[in-house]
């Protein structure tokens, strides 16, 4: 194993346990790359949020918009094909020229971490849409391209498997959040609920914002409900492993759901077990859509929030 490839497994399985047992299931060549963008995506957001101690030994004192900056500008030049030395930007250009990942997904992504460095006002549900979609949704995207989708609607339903995650990390996370000055839930839905949008972590709003979050997951369903639609356009491989990681991040909203206003006393974390239903479930799912599936048309998305346009490089 290559360190670059040591370098990237170990940025998954350290990031995210849910991702990493789902990206087991990809075949090889998918698993590889879907390793090299995640190493990219897990260090950016690490250096925006000054998590990542290497970064701030070696360059301490860049934060917020310099940290921005700097990403910005490694990551032109990873995408121009220019040296780099980051571990982070190496894997970032192999995957790109690899697969052909149009440039504007890793920038978009970058834009969704200026909104947090720029604190960005959320004052409606579009702009929380937004901002799930730079963070997550383009990663969605490009995920897509890395197992073989080449354009056209079943991009559109890998971004909104994306927008699905972040809005069930945004209802998980919003005590976190909320403590370090980001409010992502919509303003306008706060306000109606009764609750002053920097009181979010004070305790006799729980209930009211519990209401909020419990909105903000159905909006999440429906993303999700969206999403399983592309499935028929991967490989059963590449399906199984979206159609367990789908299963794996829904079941941590349910899990926010069930505890209600006690949802955020400790962290929801999915067990092993419901792990390995997620696995077998992914797995029936995957070989529905690869057989019957793909004997039908996707069901519209509706009136479903987008921002993808289908645009060359």
């Amino acid at each position: 194993m290559s360190d670059l490839s040591d370098y990237s497994r170990k940025a998954i399985v350290k990031g995210s346990k849910s991702f990493s047992a789902s990206a087991r299931l990809l075949n090889s060549r998918s698993r590889d790359s879907a390793h090299l963008l995640y190493a990219w995506c897990r260090y950016c957001d690490d250096q925006i949020d000054s998590q990542h101690s290497g970064f701030r030994a070696e360059r301490e004192g860049l934060a917020g918009i310099d940290a921005l900056a700097f990403l910005r500008a490694e990551t032109r030049r990873a995408l121009s094909g220019e040296p780099v030395e980051d571990h982070a930007f190496v894997a970032l250009q192999q995957v790109v020229e690899r697969h052909a990942i149009p440039h504007r997904f890793p920038m978009e992504l970058l834009d969704g971490f200026a909104m947090d460095v720029e604190q960005y006002y959320y004052g409606h549900l579009d702009d929380t849409l937004l901002y799930c979609y730079h963070v997550a949704g383009v990663v969605g995207v490009m995920m897509a391209i890395v197992m073989g989708v080449q354009g056209g609607d079943a991009l559109l339903r890998a971004a909104d498997l994306g927008i699905a995650f972040q809005l069930t990390n945004i209802s998980r996370d919003v005590m976190d959040d909320a403590s370090i000055g980001r409010v992502y839930l919509p303003a306008d839905w706060l306000e109606t609920a009764g609750v002053p949008r920097y009181e979010i972590t004070l305790p006799q709003h729980r209930p009211a914002v519990f209401s909020v979050v419990k909105r903000l997951l159905a909006e999440a369903d429906r993303y999700y409900d969206s999403a399983i639609e592309g499935l028929p356009e991967l490989g059963l491989r590449s399906a199984w492993g979206i159609s367990t990681a789908r299963y794996v991040y829904r079941h941590i909203g349910r899990l926010v759901l069930k505890r209600g206003a006690s949802a955020w006393d400790k962290r929801a974390v999915v067990s092993r077990g419901r792990k390995l239903v997620g696995a077998w479930c992914g797995l029936l799912m995957s070989l529905h859509a690869s057989t019957v599936g793909r004997a039908r048309s996707p069901k519209p998305r509706g009136d479903l929030w987008t921002k993808l346009v289908q645009e060359e490089d």
